[in-house]
């Protein structure tokens, strides 16, 4: 347990309003969303500048207090929720929530690291820009966590992970030390881009308060389909003619079995099926354009016919407004949400080159279903970038803890499918706690040696979010 006085230091700095022990107070901050990972903690910090994450990084570093950094608790791997040993401090980043710039006609936005996705969205909104970031949990996630895990989401087709959106950064490193990297430069080639090594790092090398972000035209026009497919290599050939005849234009293109529609239908509010029959694959298009015309529509309009009569499509609802274009969104967002109100369910948050897509879902869902007779295996995602979130429900009427006992034994099942198409373990979701020990059989011992002699350069003694990722 954390020593008194140590905690007084802690709390001194922050404030005792923010220096968080009490219970009920904590619990937020200690469960992860899927009830995967539970954590015991003294004590949550919740620093209110950069300034006051370096004293306490400082102060940890000289008496060795383990820190777990923590943005909105939406991760999907435990890497921010502490251990049960109460020896982890939990550092929320919830209180540096401020946009410091919006810089529209140089296309950035300077954001701190606690400001949730969703008002970065509408800031850049209000400044006739988007920042193209798409999450389903971006009511809540904030942007040092998604920049931590080099989040994904669904509009990588067109626009690159979080790694490819982010210009410069300003660091907490375990020392204290504070780097102010909030470059706005496009154009940077003076030695090693350092960003880089805190993207994707999960809170491991040191704790992102700050953030320079590129901004991009807002679209003018905006078409969404929802398409049913026969079968998930009619979705490859749809997405190919879709990529070579939209171009740049084609900004989305996500897949989906009917096992998911019809969890979407049942549990998800204000969830309605946009075609008349079902089917069993979807798609979900989306072209977009800088400028306002009749264009954009017309090249749905053609893309869908010419499938039709190829016999690719079997059904197809192009969406007339806004809402109707954001109701098709709904169901694709909610499909993650919904699959814990079927009981047990065994994810894998992987990816393989996208020509691999349907041979990899043939021969998956084949295993599966043999290994766990009447298990639902609910596989959608990022068809266009080929991230395939490969979840399996429990069997209907099964027993949920007897289902997820078996994990370990169904990940090495699927990861050994995805390894023989040159996949990977993890596409956009990161390493943390869930898939560390899986490393050491998807890296070389080169590669492995290299990570370790980072952290250690960066985090000589070991305190910021220990027995993540390595």
């Amino acid at each position: 347990m954390l020593d008194p006085d140590h905690l007084k230091r802690l709390a001194a700095i922050v404030g005792e309003a923010n220096a968080l022990t009490e219970d009920a107070d904590k619990a937020p901050y200690l469960r992860e969303w899927r009830d995967l990972y539970h954590g015991r903690t003294p004590v949550v910090l919740r620093p209110g500048s950069v300034e006051e994450v370096s004293q306490v990084l400082k102060t940890a570093n000289e008496l060795g207090l383990k820190v777990v950094p923590q943005g909105g608790n939406t991760g999907l791997v435990g890497g921010q929720v502490p251990d049960d040993s109460a020896g982890e401090i939990v550092l929320s980043l919830s209180r540096l929530n401020r946009i410091r710039q919006i810089d529209a006609d140089g296309y950035t936005m300077t954001v701190e690291a606690g400001c949730i996705l969703e008002a970065i969205h509408q800031a850049a909104d209000e400044a006739d820009r988007i920042f193209p970031l798409t999450l389903g949990a971006q009511g809540s996630c904030q942007i040092g966590g998604n920049i931590s895990t080099n989040a994904g989401g669904t509009a990588v087709l067109a626009y690159g992970n979080t790694r490819e959106l982010v210009l410069g950064l300003e660091v907490v490193l375990a020392s204290g030390e504070i780097w102010n990297g909030l470059r706005s430069l496009r154009k940077d080639n003076t030695g090693y881009d350092l960003k880089q090594l805190f993207i994707g790092a999960e809170g491991t090398l040191g704790v992102i308060t700050a953030a320079v972000l590129k901004l991009f035209p807002k679209p003018r026009d905006r078409q969404v389909a929802f398409v049913g497919l026969s079968d998930s290599h009619a979705a490859l050939t749809l997405f190919s003619q879709a990529r070579a005849k939209a171009g740049p234009m084609l900004t989305g293109f996500e897949l989906m079995p009917r096992v998911g529609i019809e969890f979407c239908l049942k549990h998800l509010e204000g969830a309605r099926d946009p075609l008349s029959e079902p089917h069993p694959w979807y798609v979900l298009v989306e072209l977009s354009s800088g400028t306002e015309n009749a264009s954009l529509r017309d090249l749905m309009e053609e893309l869908l016919g010419e499938a039709f009569e190829a016999g690719l499509v079997q059904d197809a609802a192009l969406a007339e407004s806004i809402a109707q274009a954001d109701a098709f969104w709904h169901l694709r967002h909610g499909m993650s949400e919904v699959q814990r109100e079927e009981g047990g369910s065994i994810k894998h948050d992987v990816s393989v080159p996208v020509a691999s897509v349907p041979a990899f879902l043939d021969k998956a869902i084949a295993a599966v279903e043999e290994m766990v007779p009447g298990c639902r295996p609910v596989p959608f995602g990022h068809m266009g970038d080929g991230n395939i979130h490969f979840n399996i429900s429990q069997p209907v009427g099964a027993d949920k803890a007897g289902f997820i006992a078996r994990w370990n034994e169904m990940n090495a099942l699927v990861h050994g499918i995805v390894a023989e198409f040159g996949g990977s373990i993890s596409a956009e979701h990161g390493i943390g706690r869930l898939k560390r020990d899986l490393l050491k059989e998807v890296k070389s011992e080169l590669e492995l040696d290299m990570m370790q002699r980072i952290k250690a350069a960066f985090d000589p003694n070991g305190i910021l979010n220990p027995g993540r990722v390595l």
